[in-house]
């Protein structure tokens, strides 16, 4: 390591207390998507400190601190946390106000661009930075609770469920060059990224007819069965998805009925329909409407089946070896090399960027059990606090060094699908539409 790397390190291990505070403080206050207004404004609140420019309430919650704007012209990287935490209530560490969870390990994120944030800002770095530096809260990356997305959209709040997606539409993406995106792991230290699954979100809701469930069944139409129905088709169509193709189909009911003695007039259910590639998401998407279809059909039903775009697949991105070198320094251990023939049936928002620009993605450890799961833990928080702060600055300090010549370079090589937001929004807006049909309408 060079002088100031040495720097960088030694102020992250000074801030170690504070990093680490606020960390917790991140994690004590777990938020859901669209809705992290603590997280937002403690990350604001932290940055304001230090910078002159600090964008906030973008997509809803997302910050946006400026480091070296004199440089923003030469080149821009953003360090990207994420704000959002997911539903899980039974979680012994929920937020009792929110039953949101950070079992995905967003708060480390945070603390990470947090921590690099206070090593890069130190004026004895920032003057050797050859350009500009976002330290970027991102909201909403766990795409969940599509009803009260969909609300937000009806309210034109937002166009999209995804955090970065909106932010693309919006135009907070168009200064980046590049950026340097987290994720915690339970499984150890890595670099680099292969492809992940892409998907479409829906809401399904089957319209029913109300009526006394004991004295008059006869007159009702049973909106919980005719969705039951409807998810037992789906559940036979799933012989029918390749292997290869990493189908995903994992509905869950939000509502199945008011009262016990009254037949249900309203099943909803919300599901995401993921594939490796978008003709194998759009595929199971086709045949998710036709099982709800089917089932409201058989029993004289009628449904509403809204889909929003979500996640385009992720593209296979490389670490640079400029950059594993300061990896394997700073965690004084051989990372693993992420192959970009390696798959994960999961999805993230981070694949939407890569189409615009390259995200280098490096992994933590640090954790213990599983992720979205109840027995997700911490710990150790050097390892995924401090080591992540580390590596993000370390990972701005190369890529900016020497007037950005390994940012600009790398930057120049990549090759994006889309040539600008414009390009990507209409693309994603294929996959919007909405099908319905009342109760008693032969037809599907």
């Amino acid at each position: 390591m060079d002088k100031t790397e040495q720097i960088i390190i030694n102020l992250i291990d000074e801030h170690r207390k504070e990093i680490i505070s606020f960390a917790k403080d991140i994690f004590s206050h777990a938020e859901l998507g669209y809705k992290e207004f603590y997280a937002s404004s403690r990350f604001a609140g932290a940055l304001k400190e230090k910078l002159s420019h600090v964008d906030e309430g973008l997509a809803i919650t997302g910050v946006k601190g400026y480091l070296n704007e004199e440089k923003k012209d030469n080149f821009s990287l953003a360090l990207i946390g994420e704000l959002d935490a997911l539903r899980i209530p039974e979680y012994k560490y929920a937020n009792p106000e929110t039953g949101g969870a950070h079992c995905c390990g967003h708060h480390a994120q945070l603390a990470g661009v947090f921590g690099a944030f206070l090593a890069l800002a130190d004026d004895r770095v920032k003057e050797e930075l050859g350009g500009e530096v976002i330290f970027f809260a991102t909201p909403a990356e766990e795409y969940g609770e599509a009803e009260f997305k969909n609300s937000l959209m009806k309210e034109g709040k937002i166009r999209y469920g995804g955090g970065k997606c909106e932010l693309i539409r919006i135009g907070a993406f168009d200064d980046v060059d590049a950026a340097v995106a987290h994720h915690i792991s339970t499984t150890g230290l890595s670099v680099g990224s292969g492809t992940g699954n892409g998907f479409v979100a829906k809401v399904i809701k089957v319209e029913g007819r109300a009526s006394h469930a004991a004295a008059a069944p006869e007159k009702g139409i049973n909106a919980l069965e005719a969705a039951t129905l409807g998810l037992q088709a789906l559940a036979y169509y799933n012989k029918t998805f390749r292997d290869e193709d990493s189908v995903r189909v994992h509905p869950i009911l939000t509502k199945g009925g008011d009262l016990v003695n009254v037949i249900p007039q309203e099943a909803v259910i919300e599901t995401l329909v993921r594939g490796k590639t978008i003709e194998a998401f759009t595929d199971a998407a086709n045949k998710t409407d036709l099982s709800f279809k089917g089932g409201a059909l058989a029993l004289g039903a009628g449904y509403r089946i809204e889909t929003s775009p979500g996640y385009l697949p992720t593209l296979p991105q490389s670490f640079p070896d400029e950059l594993i070198d300061l990896v394997r320094e700073a965690a004084n251990e051989e990372p693993r090399i992420v192959s970009e023939k390696e798959h994960s049936g999961g999805s993230t928002d981070v694949g939407d960027v890569q189409h615009l620009l390259p995200v280098y993605t490096f992994n933590t450890g640090g954790a213990k059990g599983g992720l979205h799961q109840t027995d997700f833990e911490i710990t150790d928080e050097d390892k995924a606090y401090l080591l992540t702060a580390k590596i993000f600055a370390l990972s701005a300090y190369r890529l900016l060094k020497d007037d950005a010549k390994l940012g600009r370079e790398l930057r120049k090589q990549y090759k994006p699908v889309f040539k600008n937001k414009d390009e990507y929004t209409a693309f994603l807006e294929q996959f919007r539409k909405v099908e319905e049909k009342k109760p008693g309408e032969e037809r599907l």
